[in-house]
């Protein structure tokens, strides 16, 4: 009965302890300062778990044909490339700015299945900067982005060659409206 008193005690005070390093702001939340242990061991393993949990279900709807893959190459300029590059532009100057930093996609290509792609795009990730979509993109939009994402690398040469093409937002020229 000790024991379980002891371990019941010990939660207490812990909770406690965190509760009061919370209100009192001792806890650092600036996206210019390096992360604790703590957070960079375990926070992006919540966000893969939870994102895998969350998107088993869902099913791609679309084939990664030229036309949707082209769509999706437009969309993820038009809403993506400004943070995670581009041709002309891989690293985005803003990127950095953000912690964790925005992943740089032609520098990392996205590793994740289309589900998972599709569930991120659409619901962002708290406390990252990456905002969830679903209020300005279309479904149809997020899956052609996510299926873009998924053949990055391995683009058809129709596509491959709109991509590398040079854009005015990606040699910092102001786009016309």
């Amino acid at each position: 009965m000790r024991f379980i008193l002891g371990c019941i005690v010990t939660l207490v005070i812990l909770a406690v302890i965190g509760i009061v390093c919370v209100d009192f702001g001792l806890i650092s939340f600036r996206a210019d300062q390096s992360p604790s242990a703590f957070e960079t061991k375990y926070a992006m393993k919540a966000v893969d778990a939870s994102t895998h949990r969350n998107a088993a279900d869902l099913k791609n709807p679309y084939q990664p044909t030229d036309q949707n893959l082209l769509e999706g190459m437009r969309d993820y300029r038009s809403h993506c490339a400004g943070c995670h590059g581009q041709p002309g532009a891989p690293k985005s100057a803003i990127a950095s700015s953000f912690y964790p930093p925005v992943p740089q996609f032609l520098e990392e290509v996205p590793d994740m299945p289309d589900n998972e792609n599709f569930y991120i795009v659409k619901h962002g990730i708290r406390f990252t900067g990456m905002p969830a979509w679903e209020n300005v993109a279309s479904d149809d939009q997020i899956w052609k982005i996510a299926t873009f994402l998924s053949k990055m690398s391995q683009l058809p040469p129709a596509v491959d060659q709109e991509w590398k093409q040079p854009t005015a937002s990606a040699s910092g020229s102001p786009r016309k409206p």
